[in-house]
């Protein structure tokens, strides 16, 4: 079971950062160029949303059955897992960085649907969607994603 969520959870991460990339890059240059937002631009920041709650949803279990997610908490302690860069990736800094990520874009949809006219719509996706690609960015496992 873990080996088949894991690799579902690696699979779809690509799928979620090219989603997220291209949702951002959109929400930016529709709110820099002053474009008129669209039926595409609200399907493409549903995708965004829809995507990255699928894979936190994948995530959720796969940290609940990893062996180096909660498991790894409870058999060397929080001490030694704070203690090690890997450990400390996989069962803090990972979960918690992609919850946040899952927060803003979550936060940066609703707000831009209250919105009336498309520059405010294109702001808030673009702020939004923006600092949780940084942060999405900021705590992929590179060197299992590359290597």
């Amino acid at each position: 079971m873990y080996t088949t969520i894991q690799f579902i959870h690696s699979y779809w991460a690509y799928l979620v950062v090219f989603v997220v990339l291209i949702a951002t890059i959109n929400a930016l240059a529709g709110y820099i160029g002053n474009k008129e937002y669209s039926p595409k631009d609200f399907r493409l920041a549903l995708f965004a949303l829809i995507t990255t709650h699928i894979q936190f949803l994948i995530g959720l279990v796969l940290y609940f059955v990893s062996p180096l997610g909660v498991q790894n908490i409870t058999n060397v302690g929080m001490a030694e897992v704070m203690g090690n860069s890997l450990y400390r990736l996989y069962a803090v800094e990972h979960p918690l960085v992609m919850i946040l990520t899952v927060v803003f874009i979550t936060i940066g949809y609703s707000k831009h649907k209250k919105k009336l006219v498309s520059k405010p719509k294109f702001k808030m996706l673009a702020i939004f969607y923006s600092i949780a690609l940084i942060l999405l960015l900021s705590r992929i496992p590179w060197v299992q994603w590359l290597g």
